[in-house]
């Protein structure tokens, strides 16, 4: 996006990519349709971003969702929205839109450089230092925009590499950590180190569905509806990684985070009383959960793990454990394994045009900034947005420094 900006604006732009194709990440992003931005009002969507919101606001206000489909069209890709206000190109792919936008690009009179991973700046004449297919190589620059990713994915090449390069100019950086990931659960059984046996050979890769969850501190009218998968070692899927900061920040403060699950999202807590408390007969607990409440599989084997015996003998804990299931998490899962990053150059460490104040002329963007958000098309928009910002702040740069229109120096 920053390379779009800066060909429309007169510049030489060379691109640089440490893989053996461009957008690798932008492709995985596509694998089962291709979540491009979000149709929510502007308010909704900016608290999405949380602490950042504000910060991000101008960026998001230049190129919102409805940009975001504008400029897809542009490139020829028809988007929808789906019913959960997420916007899809219609044919739920990402590389037609990669194709048409790289030719756009080379059109423009952008040079992509492939294999050629970034290491620094040459200690006396300052161009950048590249490690390629022939060796270390140099390439001086009047300005330079980095988007090089967090540290989610290192296969793809955000392994988060440049931190210390930049720690070294005297950019201040937040520490990269796992944002939009999986969590282990705390042992549910006294000397154990997770799920049980029985449940994780049973069920691990199995989704919950249909259910709520919510915070521990966060009331009932808070619940987000929806589904998660049980791993072999806790927890993953969408409706985790929409707390995922808030149980991360946790769980780093105290140790652990507590997750209140509703296993009955379409029942009123009266409801599942009434029907807890309903004479069962000679019936087992698990045939009339089943009969009366479609309590079955996974969600039974979970309060069989989460409550103890007397909870579910005892009709009223064992409604209040249907409607508030508490999951102890013990840890996040590893950076790498996470689909996106939090931490990264703190965005005060930019001015207000994407540039690093510890080292003009150098312009950072994407998610290796200090912010996060939920999937759901908040990431993508976010980082095509500062990657706007700093294409017009390098070619502000350029500007104000003579630079523009193809001149090359160091």
């Amino acid at each position: 996006m920053a390379a779009e900006v800066l060909a429309r604006e007169g510049a030489a732009v060379d691109l640089f990519d440490a893989m053996p194709s461009v957008g690798r990440k932008f492709l995985l992003a596509g694998r089962g349709g291709l979540n491009l931005t979000h149709s929510e009002a502007t308010e909704p969507f900016l608290r999405r971003y949380g602490e950042r919101a504000d910060a991000l606001r101008a960026a998001l206000a230049a190129f919102d969702g409805d940009a975001v489909r504008r400029w897809a069209a542009e490139l020829g890709i028809a988007t929808f929205v789906g019913t959960s206000g997420r916007v899809f190109p219609t044919d739920m792919k990402a590389a037609p839109l990669l194709r048409a936008w790289l030719h756009r690009l080379r059109a423009a009179g952008v040079r992509l450089h492939t294999r050629h991973r970034w290491t620094g700046w040459e200690p006396e004449s300052g161009a950048l230092v590249f490690e390629s297919p022939a060796g270390p190589t140099t390439h001086a620059a009047y300005a330079t925009v980095l988007a090089l990713g967090g540290a989610s994915w290192p296969r793809l090449g955000s392994d988060g590499a440049w931190a210390p390069l930049l720690a070294q100019r005297g950019v201040d950086i937040a520490p990269l950590r796992p944002a939009n990931c999986g969590f282990d659960v705390a042992p549910t059984r006294p000397g154990g180190t997770g799920w049980t046996a029985l449940l994780r050979e049973r069920y691990a890769g199995h989704p919950v569905k249909p259910v709520a969850a919510r915070l521990s501190t966060q009331a009932p009218s808070q619940d987000v509806q929806g589904e998660f998968v049980l791993t072999d070692t806790g927890v993953e899927g969408s409706l985790v990684y929409a707390f995922s900061a808030p149980l991360r920040d946790e769980i780093a403060a105290r140790g652990q985070a507590t997750w209140i699950l509703d296993l009955l999202p379409q029942h009123s807590p009266a409801q599942v009383l009434a029907e807890t408390t309903h004479a069962r007969g000679h019936r087992s607990l698990s045939t009339h959960l089943k009969s009366r409440l479609g309590v079955a599989g996974l969600k039974m084997a979970l309060l069989h793990e989460l409550l103890t015996p007397p909870q579910l003998n005892d009709p009223v804990a064992l409604a209040t454990g249907l409607k508030a299931l508490p999951l102890t998490l013990s840890r996040a899962r590893p950076i790498a394994e996470a689909i996106s990053t939090a931490g990264g150059v703190r965005l005060e460490a930019l001015d207000a045009h994407g540039m690093l104040r510890a080292a003009p002329g150098v312009f950072c963007a994407g998610e290796m900034l200090d912010w996060e958000a939920p999937t759901g098309g908040y990431l993508l928009t976010a980082s095509f947005a500062t990657g706007r910002v700093a294409g017009f702040g390098a070619a502000h740069w350029l500007r104000q420094h003579g630079a523009a229109g193809g001149a090359r120096g160091p």
